[in-house]
């Protein structure tokens, strides 16, 4: 794993030097990764969505290395960036789809577990808004988020793509599931 993870950081590296070649030897190296972030992310998606795991991992490949100069600090960071695009990709789809049926209406998500952050999110807008308040009151909190959550990596790959402890991306964790859970999900009538 740590020779597959050192291969990605150099192909990376290449890639954002300007190596051609390193474009055509980066898709195979994170396609089963991005699949599987793109996985998660349907997860939480409604059952008739028209995207499919496979258009999103080619759409938010395709919008990562467009980049000149993408700024990839080894594994965590392209990953963390890749789960950024296919969030907004989402999002952007869930803009258009609401314009397009709903009149731009959002709703409220429901759910009966403890922290709606571990639960399947119905409604992409509704979790982006969350996200994006708390991107704006702690931005290492929400960076932690995405990283485990969306990007699947553990506490202490996270703690390494932002420089800090594992104990430190543990209680953002914490913190942050809270937040969202209290955002996301309405308060038991009673």
């Amino acid at each position: 794993m740590a020779d597959k993870s050192a291969d990605l950081t150099d192909t990376l590296t290449s890639h954002a030097a300007g190596d051609t070649r390193a474009a055509s030897r980066l898709l195979p190296a994170v396609y089963d990764e991005l699949r599987s972030i793109a996985g998660r992310f349907m997860a939480r998606e409604r059952k008739d969505h028209t995207l499919q795991p496979t258009a999103l991992v080619h759409e938010a490949y395709l919008r990562l290395v467009g980049d000149k100069d993408p700024g990839w600090n080894g594994r965590g960071h392209f990953f963390a960036a890749a789960a950024q695009s296919m969030r907004q990709i989402l999002v952007d789809q869930a803009r258009r789809k609401g314009r397009q049926r709903h009149g731009g209406g959002l709703r409220r998500v429901t759910s009966g577990s403890a922290i709606a952050i571990e639960s399947p999110v119905h409604d992409m807008l509704a979790l982006d808004e969350a996200l994006g308040r708390l991107e704006r009151s702690d931005p290492r909190a929400a960076r932690v988020v995405l990283l485990r959550y969306f990007a699947g990596l553990t506490a202490k790959e996270t703690a390494a793509v932002l420089g800090v402890s594992v104990s430190t991306v543990e209680r953002e964790w914490r913190f942050a599931r809270a937040l969202l859970h209290a955002q996301l999900v309405p308060p038991a009538a009673g």
